[in-house]
């Protein structure tokens, strides 16, 4: 109908996480166990965080070309593992975005369910 096909899109998601997280380096990470706990500063959004609004995407610094022999190498590779952490962030932003809403459909879906085989459970 009115709807466009976002399976179209969401064929390339898993890939390019994929990428990313090799690009990050996270190949010899393994995810956290459901008992573990999160501890630090990092504070980590809830899907509801999001929902006002997209996050405005950060504004290209453009900055003044400098000759090749003022510039470190160290100092170029550090700007460009910096772009592409935030451009992976920007990527990483929009899958939680596309999927959100399928993830809360499934969650209180599941919830309906459970909801109701509790009551049947308490009227009989």
């Amino acid at each position: 109908m009115d709807t466009p096909n976002p399976l179209k899109k969401d064929d390339h998601l898993l890939d390019d996480l994929e990428s990313i997280r090799q690009l990050l380096g996270d190949d010899n990470l393994q995810p956290p166990l459901l008992t573990d706990t999160v501890e630090g500063e990092v504070q980590i959004p809830l899907l509801f965080d999001m929902v006002g609004g997209k996050p405005a995407a950060p504004e290209p610094v453009v900055a003044e070309p400098a000759p090749a022999a003022e510039k470190a190498p160290d100092a170029l590779l550090l700007h460009l593992d910096n772009e592409l952490r935030a451009a992976a962030q920007l990527i990483m932003q929009d899958v939680i975005d596309d999927f959100a809403p399928h993830i809360e459909a499934e969650i209180k879906r599941r919830m309906d369910a459970r909801m109701e085989r509790l009551l049947s459970q308490y009227q009989n």
